[in-house]
């Protein structure tokens, strides 16, 4: 097949996103697909041959290493040449329309909120994973613990607030410890502190003004197990054990940073009932073909519902590849096997 991977584009997860697509490129041209990569924001701009060409001659792919810096994303702005307020680089519509299926291999904003989604719906180009609601429900921590408490899900408590410089300490008195300040709509751990301390809250807070809206979620102390879902079949849990500090962005994708168990030791009663909450929310919010969903099972053993993504990572050290290959899937397979729901059957929205 003809496929397009989408990555990189504009999300403060850009490096993870390009590491992703990376990887996913090199597995579909192995499996004999015809695969180009594409970064969303770039764009085309400087193809200049017909663009059905690049499935014929297909561009060299670069390493797949995710920097241990998060991205300058005015740096990115200011680099490309195409000078248009479109989050969509030169050409991409284009190329995706050429092909037979687009692989979104993004990341974050403007991939995994549900935006890419609706444009290619609207265009009538098929691509991979969950539709546009699901995955702007997804995406919202606020709207999923909502949807997931009304359901029955165990979930800490929270609050979402918008607050302006002048009103952070105010917060921070008001605010119970310890607790978890993470951006609302934001992935890989980008923002997330654990705060102990006022000191603390205040300057994660400071932080995460820029990012808009953030969650102040009840802090729960425990082991943290996540459960990938594939194909509407739960995946074995992996348990993330940091070797410093808790499962930040650093910790998340460089290698050796972090012991992943999978999978997880756990009682097989708690396993299963962590297959079934993930395939719950899954299920809740519509989405599709596969999602990956994060717990923390606390000293009592009660697991704890914290969010579910819809485009997990398929970096070197990413979770979802490393569960699917628990039960025989490697990680061509299961690239091929997302190809192959994204083409066959109806999607949600």
């Amino acid at each position: 097949m003809k496929i397009v991977v989408l990555c990189g584009g504009l999300s403060m997860e850009r490096n993870v996103s390009i590491t992703s697509g990376t990887l996913i490129c090199k597995a579909l041209r192995a499996q004999g697909h015809r695969a180009v990569l594409v970064d969303m924001f770039y764009g085309l701009e400087d193809i200049e041959a017909p663009l059905e060409t690049l499935f014929d001659d297909l561009p060299p792919l670069g390493e797949a290493r995710v920097s241990e810096e998060e991205p300058d994303l005015e740096a990115v702005k200011a680099s490309r040449k195409w000078k248009s307020p479109s989050k969509v680089g030169k050409g991409v519509f284009e190329l995706c329309a050429l092909a037979d299926v687009v692989f979104l291999g993004l990341h974050g904003a403007c991939g995994e909120d549900g935006r890419i989604q609706a444009a290619l719906d609207l265009l009538g180009i098929p691509y991979t994973g969950s539709g546009y609601l699901g995955s702007a429900l997804a995406m919202d921590k606020d709207m999923t613990k909502q949807l997931a408490r009304a359901a029955g899900v165990r979930t800490p408590k929270w609050r979402i607030a918008s607050y302006k410089k002048e009103t952070i300490t105010e917060m921070a008195n008001a605010t119970p410890l310890p607790c978890v300040v993470k951006p609302v709509d934001s992935g890989s751990s980008i923002g997330v502190a654990i705060a102990r301390t006022r000191d603390e809250l205040i300057a994660a807070l400071q932080e995460n003004r820029a990012l808009g809206r953030v969650i102040l979620e009840q802090y729960v102390k425990g082991r943290e197990i996540q459960v990938g879902v594939l194909k509407d079949a739960s995946l074995p849990s992996i348990e993330i054990i940091p070797k410093q500090g808790f499962y930040d962005y650093k910790n998340k994708y460089q290698a050796g940073a972090a012991v992943e168990i999978c999978p997880a030791p756990i009682d097989p009663a708690l396993e299963a009932k962590l297959g079934e909450t993930a395939l719950r929310v899954h299920r809740l919010l519509g989405l599709r073909t596969y999602s990956r969903t994060d717990f923390i099972i606390d000293d009592a053993g009660d697991a704890w519902f914290l969010e579910i993504n819809t485009l997990p990572g398929m970096t070197p050290t990413s979770l979802m590849p490393q569960e699917a290959a628990a039960v025989g899937i490697d990680y061509n397979a299961l690239c091929q096997a997302i190809v192959e729901d994204a083409v066959g059957g109806e999607r949600a929205l």
